[in-house]
């Protein structure tokens, strides 16, 4: 298998680190998980064929995991997309759909009139609500959901996905997590979410108080934390993304200073287009 971190930023948006999505390819099928600001981009970068991206998992409902959904939903038709573009995600996954269906409408049409070669089936969708437990099988790969701890207000999934045996645990957005260390025994590559809280803390301005920085650090993983779950689940490798604190040096000395705390393993703090190649060794391939 093959991951690429297509984003690793947080919801405030930047141009170093695009919002949260990671592509994993094997055998000629490609699974996205999440689709935030910039997906689309950062695809068009790794020279990949749009059309070709037709499956998407959402790990949960927040914006910062999404906005790209619209772009990678419309503008891969528009580049040729012809097949639908099929999508599984919690609760409320299928009725967001089709309200974006409705709101493009128009400029869909439009676009029907003027290309009528335009494939018919590339704009249609296949959504999917699903809940913690749901497997999919397909092509040789199992993706498996699982629940974590987020916001209680917000189903939030982790995933394991596994194939030809080697298997990837993607987090998603969670505080530390129980389930997730139950979930992620054996896997190869773990790939977590982190919050630099005194870096996140020096850099607030404007309505940024520190009672909203203590709100995102409750419901994020601190280096410590995150360590302390690597220490449990000692994957070959473990790789931070959807990186919470500003973009440069205070943040990275923060996470690398508080995960070698509680965890004395190989990890990596991931960035945007940072592949990784999970086979009998699990290596990070530069490009």
């Amino acid at each position: 298998m093959t991951v690429t971190l297509l984003g690793t930023g947080s919801p405030v948006p930047g141009i170093e680190r695009f919002g949260m999505s990671t592509l994993i390819e094997a055998g000629g099928t490609k699974l996205l998980i999440d689709c935030g600001r910039g997906a689309l981009q950062r695809l068009r970068q790794l020279a990949l064929p749009l059309g070709t991206v037709d499956k998407l998992f959402l790990t949960h409902l927040h914006s910062d995991h999404l906005v790209g959904l619209p772009d990678l939903w419309l503008s891969a038709w528009v580049a040729g997309r012809d097949t639908p573009l099929r999508v599984w995600g919690p609760q409320g996954t299928v009725n967001m759909m089709e309200h974006l269906a409705q709101a493009f409408q128009p400029d869909i049409m439009m676009r029907r009139d003027m290309d009528t070669r335009l494939p018919a089936a590339g704009i249609e969708f296949v959504a999917q609500d699903i809940q913690s437990s749901f497997v999919f099988e397909e092509s040789g790969f199992r993706l498996s959901t699982f629940d974590v701890e987020h916001i209680p207000e917000v189903p939030s999934f982790g995933f394991r996905v596994e194939y030809e045996g080697r298997s990837v645990v993607l987090s998603g957005d969670a505080r530390q997590s129980e389930n997730l260390v139950t979930h992620a025994q054996g896997a190869d590559l773990l790939i977590h979410e982190v919050v630099a809280p005194e870096a996140r803390r020096a850099a607030r301005s404007g309505r940024t108080t520190d009672f909203i920085v203590d709100q995102i650090v409750a419901h994020h993983t601190t280096p410590q934390q995150a360590g302390e779950v690597f220490s449990r689940v000692r994957p070959k490798l473990a790789v931070y993304s959807h990186i919470v604190g500003p973009f440069g040096d205070a943040t990275i000395n923060e996470i690398n200073i508080g995960t070698a705390e509680t965890y004395d393993g190989p990890f990596v703090i991931g960035h945007d287009l940072m592949s990784i190649e999970v086979g009998e060794e699990v290596r990070v391939v530069e490009a």
